[in-house]
């Protein structure tokens, strides 16, 4: 097997394990420490990660590209390690001070559950993921990662049993995050030979590392800044509600997400060497594969959110329903954008692009959630994600429109999409069939796939063939 098949295979793995895990502690916490527990943890947490974006700059992508193009010469490898580390080291210091101070003059409200997030801030410091993606070491990171959120998953059932015990969860899922990042550290020096970095080498990297921050900034804007929002401008619970519905629609998507985490430092390597035309196939082939997989999803849930939630959640839970069926249509938005991102715009440093569509997306995401979250709550906030993502995906594909085959991808855009809505169609009938919730999104579940697969049976059979044959 390639080792392109075997990363994405890696982390097909995880993502099926994560996958999991969430449907197995989800409902438990929800019904422990209630829509208002989560809607703390969720707003103090989204706050401290505006703090981690500023720790780790765009190092996510500059660091996993420029380690992609090193990589086959370990003098040069360790000297860009070593230099863009130094860089974390000095922002991560920066930010962490600067969050210190907010703790101790601005915030009133949860200060003792900020002062817990200030571990997940303090974790940016170690955080060297971005060294070993770009060096496509993934079975390491997914080996990792496997083990921690297991032990995670078990704490939480050993160890929050009340709604008094939200400081307990929170230190649990914070401390998975820190042990994760310490967890690599031991591999580093077989891939390396640490240098004192020069200042010359260190300031290298501000200028381009700033440049794919901005648009980390701005994504966090319609990311993150919606549960700010709607923590500020309704209350907790709701942000509560927005939470769980982020998770459900994040499950599917991180299979997505594993896609261009994988190709990213594959295609940074091929651009480096020229090779245009295997890039080209690449992107046709992974457009095709989250349209397959996004649109589906989409329909699914569209078809199950508002009994899924209820019984999942919790009866409390009932609006998270409605959110999840108006996120389930951003499935398919990121998924396309994805893949132009990661496997276009940042392996061939179109930078400009990508930075003006995610800035379009947040301000387009600001002013409909500035004008709807009065109103209508989370689902004003989910309504702004929408336009957001939309935006973000309908630029992109306009700016690249005469480098990439967009009329292709339209096609296999449009025969998904009448097989989806086919699919839904036939689901939604059984509403009227079946009275009972949880065998009814069962039976709609399996009838769905069943329905979905045999409509494309051809690109299931020819992958299917390619995997045996592999």
């Amino acid at each position: 097997m390639s080792g392109i098949k075997k990363n994405f295979a890696y982390n097909i793995a995880y993502q099926i394990l994560i996958l999991i895990l969430p449907l197995i502690t989800a409902p438990y916490v929800s019904r422990v420490i209630g829509a208002e527990g989560q809607g703390i943890y969720s707003y103090t947490y989204s706050i401290a990660q505006y703090f981690v974006l500023f720790a780790m700059l765009g190092l996510a992508n500059y660091g996993n590209r420029t380690i992609a193009k090193s990589k086959n010469n370990k003098e040069t490898l360790s000297k860009e390690f070593c230099s863009i580390y130094a860089l974390q080291i000095i922002t991560s210091s920066i930010v962490i001070l600067a969050y210190i101070v907010y703790i101790v003059f601005f915030n009133n409200v949860y200060k003792i559950y900020s002062i817990i997030q200030l571990i997940y801030i303090i974790s940016t410091v170690f955080d060297i993921n971005w060294f070993f993606f770009g060096m496509e070491k993934f079975k390491l990171t997914v080996t990792r990662n496997t083990v921690i959120r297991i032990l995670s998953a078990l704490s939480i059932f050993i160890f929050v049993k009340e709604k008094n015990d939200l400081i307990l969860y929170m230190i649990i899922m914070i401390g998975g995050t820190f042990l994760s990042q310490l967890a690599l550290w031991p591999f580093l020096k077989k891939e390396i030979k640490f240098i004192k970095p020069e200042w010359k080498d260190i300031k290298k990297h501000i200028k381009p590392n700033i440049i794919l921050f901005i648009p980390v900034i701005a994504v966090s804007i319609y990311k993150i800044m919606d549960k700010i929002m709607l923590g500020s401008m309704s209350d907790v619970s709701n942000v509560g509600y927005y939470e769980n519905a982020e998770k459900i629609i994040n499950i599917p998507m991180s299979i997505i997400t594993a896609l261009g985490t994988v190709m990213l430092p594959r295609i940074s390597n091929l651009v480096a060497n020229g090779e245009k035309n295997k890039t080209m196939e690449y992107i046709s082939k992974s457009i095709e594969l989250v349209l397959f997989l996004s649109i589906p999803m989409f329909f699914g849930l569209l078809a199950i959110g508002r009994n899924f939630a209820p019984i999942f959640f919790g009866e409390n839970f009932i609006k998270t329903g409605y959110i999840i069926q108006y996120l389930s249509i951003t499935m398919v938005f990121i998924s396309w954008a994805n893949v132009i991102r990661t496997q276009y715009l940042i392996p061939n440093e179109k930078d400009k692009i990508y930075i003006v569509s995610v800035f379009g997306g947040a301000i387009v995401n600001v002013v409909i959630n500035y004008l709807l979250i009065p109103k209508y709550n989370a689902v004003g906030a989910a309504i702004g994600t929408i336009f957001a993502e939309m935006f973000v995906m309908l630029y992109q594909t306009y700016a690249v429109r005469k480098e990439l085959e967009i009329k292709k991808y339209l096609d296999y855009l449009y025969e998904y999409a009448i097989k989806g809505l086919i699919m839904y169609i036939l689901i939604i009938l059984l509403n009227n069939v079946i009275e009972n919730k949880i065998i009814l999104i069962m039976v709609q579940i399996i009838t769905g796939v069943i329905i979905y697969m045999t409509l494309n049976y051809k690109y299931v059979l020819r992958n299917v063939k390619t995997v045996f044959n592999k």
